[in-house]
């Protein structure tokens, strides 16, 4: 049987909390995602997907339920605790790339590694052989205010997989590209995804790229369904 590298069981998360205006965004929610499984996660705007992606990275805390990454129940660790298993162990990608605007390409890419402990000359050969997978080796010392939108978003992916995570999140990572730029740079992460064995959740709008993942899953109404 496949590891199973995430598993969310029951997982439940309340806003305003006893308040008038209390929100039960996440109502137990179940997902696995295996080894090396890409699997889509489809969600109306406001559904809940990013607060599921953050508790499944451990950013936040559930209300109830339970987040195991790689087998190890995340429950009751340490803030130092999570933040190691969040550094080593996840990656993760959001809508707007967010690198540091005073670093260069490469060095947005070597930082994570630094503070996971890799040397610097480690950390920058690795960084550079990412960048050569996505494309834009070329480009490593380039700050992120000199590169496309496309260029910049393969350089988040890049940051993202520095550390060699088990787990990839990411949250609309395509959402911020016009349609042609948006599908070569959703290739290019498949393609990412694919050559390190990742296993990826990745929250999207987007049917026809839901459609090219292992799978799809729908959030709605606080719950988990599978597509048909």
């Amino acid at each position: 049987m496949s590891e199973t590298v995430l598993a969310l069981t029951g997982i439940t998360k309340v806003y305003n909390r006893g308040l008038p205006s209390e929100v039960n965004v996440l109502r137990g929610v179940d997902l696995s995602v295996k080894r090396g499984e890409v699997v889509a996660l489809v969600a109306p705007s406001g559904a809940g997907k990013s607060t599921l992606l953050h508790i499944a990275g451990l950013l936040d805390t559930p209300d109830g339920g339970e987040v195991a990454i790689a087998g190890a129940r995340m429950t009751g660790l340490s803030d130092r605790r999570r933040t190691e298993t969040r550094r080593s162990d996840v990656g993760f990608i959001y809508q707007f790339h967010h690198l540091l605007p005073e670093f260069t390409a490469l060095e947005n890419i070597v930082l994570p590694q630094l503070a996971n402990g890799s040397s610097r000359q480690a950390a920058e050969a690795r960084a550079r052989d990412l960048l050569g997978r996505v494309g834009v080796a070329e480009r490593a010392d380039h700050r992120p205010a000199a590169l496309s939108g496309g260029e910049q978003q393969r350089v988040a992916f890049c940051r993202a997989l520095a550390n060699a995570p088990k787990l990839l999140l990411a949250d609309e990572p395509t959402g911020n590209l016009d349609p042609a730029t948006s599908d070569r740079v959703f290739e290019t992460l498949m393609d990412l995804v694919r050559s390190t064995g990742l296993s990826a959740l990745i929250a999207t709008h987007n049917l026809d790229l839901a459609a090219r993942m292992d799978r799809t899953v729908h959030l709605d109404a606080g719950r988990i369904a599978m597509t048909p």
